[in-house]
C-alpha cells in the first residue's frame, strides 16, 4: 500500500518516482535535506519503492514501540541479505536462525565477555600506534585507512582468533578493500533497476566486481572455519568457538555451516566498519575543536600520566566520562548507521498519517541527532550534552545510533568500548593537526565515513 496523504520531494516522475531529486552517493544526506524543507514524516519513491522517511524526534521515538513497530529488511539490507543470508543483522526477527543466533552469541556480549577481550583490543591499538610512531614523520596519515586496519583485526582477533597482521605493510588489506567495496554496492543498490535483466546490464561491470568481492571475502572465512575445526586446541570462549559448539537454549539446537560463514562475514564486515568510523570521525573532531581535545587530554592524564607509556586496565576505561561523550557526541552528529528500516506490525499511524502493515520506514537517525531539540546549537560539537544533568532535560528515545529494540546492533558495547581505549591512546600520544584546506566530505556506503581524512600527528 503507497501511503499518498503525504509530502514528497518535488518532480516525480511517473516510473521514475523521486529519482530527480535523489543522490546515489549521498542518500541519507540528500534525505535529511528533504526532511528540513518537508517535515517529520515524508514519503520517497524510487522506482517502484515506497519509503516513509521519519525524522521528527516524536515520530522517531514511537518507531521504537517494539508492539507496534520491527524491523524491515529492504532497501540496502535486502541486498546484504543476498550476500549474507539470515544472519543477525539481515533475518527476519521472526526466523529460527536469528532467535538462535541471538541466543547463542548473546554471552560473547556481556560485561565478563567484555573483560576478556580488553588486552586484545589493547594489545592491537598499540600495534596502531607504533605503527603510526613509525609513518607520522612522513606526512599525515590516512585516518580511515588506519582505523580501518585496526578494527578489522581486533574483531578477527577477539572473535576468530585470526590474524591479517595489517600493519606489516603499507598495502590496504585486500579483505578490508573487498568489504568496503560490498558496503558501498548494497548502500546504492537501493538505486538499482527492478528489471533484473536491465539493472544487469546496465550495473554489469559492478555487479561482477561484487560477485567476486563476495567470493573472496567467502574464501577468506571459509579459511578461517577450516582452521579453527582443524586445531588440536582451539580456543573455547570467542564468537567462533560459540557458533561452533554452542546449543541454542530454547532449541537445542546448533547453528549450521552456511549460518556460521555468513554470521562470522557479519561479525567481520559490521564490526569493523562501523567503530572504525566512529574513530575516524571523532579525531577529525578533536582535531578541529582542540579545546574539546586538550580536555580530553587532561581527563587521560589523571590515570596515565603525560610521559608515561598507559597500561589500561579494564576498569580505567569506564573512568574516562569526558572521552566517553566525546564518542557519544561523535555518534550523535555522524551516526555511522545513519538510519534503521522499520514497518508497522499492522495498520497505524506516524505523526497524525495512516501507514500499512508491512510499510517501509526510514527512522532518520541523522536527522533527528542534529535536531534543535538538542540545542539552538545542534550542529556544533558539544561533548557536555552528554552530562546526566542535560541529558535529562531532552525526550527519551531519540538518541539512537546502534538502532532500536531487540535489534539493536550486538556489538555495541564492545564497540564502545574499544572506541573510547583507542582514543584515549592516541590522545595521550599525539597532538592532533588538521591538513591545511581540508573540508568534511562524508562518503555513503552502507555506513558513514569521512573521504580523505588525513591529520598529522606530534609526538607529545
Amino acid at each position: 500500500m503507497t501511503v499518498t496523504t503525504l509530502p514528497h520531494p518535488p518532480h516525480r516522475l511517473p516510473l521514475l518516482g523521486d529519482l530527480l531529486t535523489s543522490d546515489p552517493r549521498s542518500p541519507t544526506q540528500n534525505l535529511m535535506a528533504h526532511a528540513r524543507r518537508l517535515g517529520p514524516v515524508f514519503e520517497t519513491k524510487i522506482f517502484n519503492q515506497d519509503l516513509v522517511v521519519v525524522s521528527g524526534p516524536q515520530e522517531y521515538a514511537e518507531l521504537g514501540d517494539e508492539k507496534r513497530f520491527r524491523k524491515h529488511v529492504g532497501f540496502a539490507f535486502a541486498v546484504m541479505r543476498e550476500m549474507l543470508g539470515d544472519a543477525l543483522a539481515t533475518a527476519y526477527t521472526d526466523e529460527p536462525n536469528w532467535s538462535k543466533a541471538h541466543n547463542i552469541l548473546a554471552p560473547a556480549f556481556s560485561l565478563a565477555a567484555m573483560k576478556d577481550y580488553h588486552d586484545t583490543v589493547l594489545d592491537t591499538a598499540r600495534e596502531l600506534v607504533a605503527y603510526w610512531d613509525g609513518t607520522a614523520e612522513q606526512g599525515p596519515v590516512d585516518v580511515h585507512a588506519d582505523t580501518s586496519k585496526l578494527t578489522l583485526e581486533t574483531i578477527a582477533r577477539i572473535g576468530f582468533g585470526y590474524r591479517f597482521r595489517p600493519f606489516a605493510a603499507d598495502d590496504p588489506d585486500a579483505y578490508a578493500a573487498a568489504v568496503s567495496r560490498m558496503f558501498e554496492f548494497a548502500g546504492r543498490s537501493t538505486y538499482r533497476i527492478p528489471v533484473h535483466w536491465l539493472d544487469n546490464l546496465v550495473r554489469h561491470r559492478v555487479i561482477k566486481r561484487n560477485d567476486a568481492d563476495l567470493a573472496y571475502v567467502r574464501g577468506v572465512v571459509d579459511d578461517v572455519i577450516a582452521a579453527r575445526r582443524l586445531d588440536p586446541d582451539p580456543p573455547s570462549g570467542d564468537l567462533l568457538a560459540l557458533m561452533l559448539s554452542a546449543v541454542d537454549p530454547e532449541t537445542g539446537e546448533r547453528l549450521g555451516d552456511e549460518n556460521i560463514r555468513n554470521q562470522v562475514i557479519t561479525f567481520l564486515d559490521a564490526g569493523h566498519e562501523t567503530t572504525s568510523g566512529t574513530l575516524s570521525f571523532a579525531l577529525h573532531l578533536l582535531a578541529t575543536h582542540p579545546e574539546v581535545a586538550d580536555r580530553a587530554r587532561a581527563e587521560i592524564h589523571g590515570l596515565w600520566p603525560q610521559g608515561t607509556d598507559p597500561d589500561p586496565v579494564f576498569a580505567d576505561i569506564h573512568r574516562l566520562k569526558y572521552v566517553r561523550h566525546v564518542i557519544d557526541e561523535t555518534l550523535r552528529l555522524w551516526p555511522i548507521a545513519a538510519g534503521y528500516f522499520r514497518e508497522p506490525v499492522a495498520d497505524t499511524t506516524i505523526g497524525g498519517h495512516p501507514v500499512a502493515e508491512g510499510q517501509p520506514m526510514l527512522a532518520l537517525t541523522l536527522q533527528v541527532h542534529r535536531d534543535p531539540v538538542w540545542g539552538g546549537d545542534s550542529e556544533s560539537f558539544d561533548p557536555d550534552r552528554f552530562l546526566p544533568e542535560r541529558a535529562r532535560t531532552r525526550p527519551v528515545g531519540i538518541y539512537k545510533p546502534f538502532g532500536t529494540g531487540v535489534r539493536a546492533c550486538i556489538g555495541r558495547q564492545l564497540a564502545l568500548h574499544e572506541s573510547v581505549l583507542v582514543l584515549a591512546l592516541i590522545l595521550h600520544r599525539y597532538e592532533l593537526e588538521p591538513e591545511p584546506g581540508y573540508e568534511l566530505e562524508v562518503a555513503e556506503g552502507f555506513t558513514l565515513k569521512p573521504a580523505g581524512l588525513r591529520l598529522g600527528l606530534r609526538r607529545r
